[in-house]
């Protein structure tokens, strides 16, 4: 604990970098409030390094406060609107292609819960097209979605 005291300047890199880490690596980025903080120690202890700030406990914990706020006046509209930009593209995935023989008759019309399901790599799918099918039509997957397949008539 001495250590940390008597480093200020090597402590406040550490702290930030221990910070931005939380914040990337456990938090995913989506608080932002442990990048500012982190941001804010790292350049705490750049300003000590170049003779700006004293290195003292009281000028580290406040000039990283006041950073700390800057950092999120000038950043925090442009990383929020970072965060909610969507990609709406779907997914691709090994089952959209794969065909098989249909071994009920699929009606088009019934509930999701009454279509006929089929079993593939462990898991049990529920089937559903936009047109009725009969048994022993070859069929091909073309979107899944949670726990459904949706299909069409090779």
């Amino acid at each position: 604990m001495t250590w940390f005291a008597n480093n200020i300047l090597e402590s406040m890199l550490i702290i930030g970098v221990i910070l931005m880490i939380i914040e990337v690596a456990v938090l995913g980025f989506s608080t932002f409030f442990l990048f500012f903080a982190g941001l804010a120690a790292l350049s705490t202890a750049f300003l000590m390094w170049v003779g700006l700030v004293p290195e003292t406990w009281l000028y580290a914990l406040f000039c990283s406060a006041v950073l700390s706020l800057v950092y999120t006046l000038l950043l925090w509209k442009r990383l929020s609107a970072m965060q909610n930009e969507v990609d709406d593209t779907r997914a691709k995935t090994d089952l959209v292609g794969h065909n098989f023989v249909l071994s009920e008759d699929l009606i088009a019309a019934a509930p999701l819960t009454e279509k006929p399901k089929y079993q593939f790599s462990g898991i049990e799918w529920r089937l559903d097209a936009p047109q009725n099918l009969v048994k022993g039509t070859v069929v091909e997957v073309v979107q899944a979605d949670v726990g459904v397949l949706s299909i069409k008539a090779k």
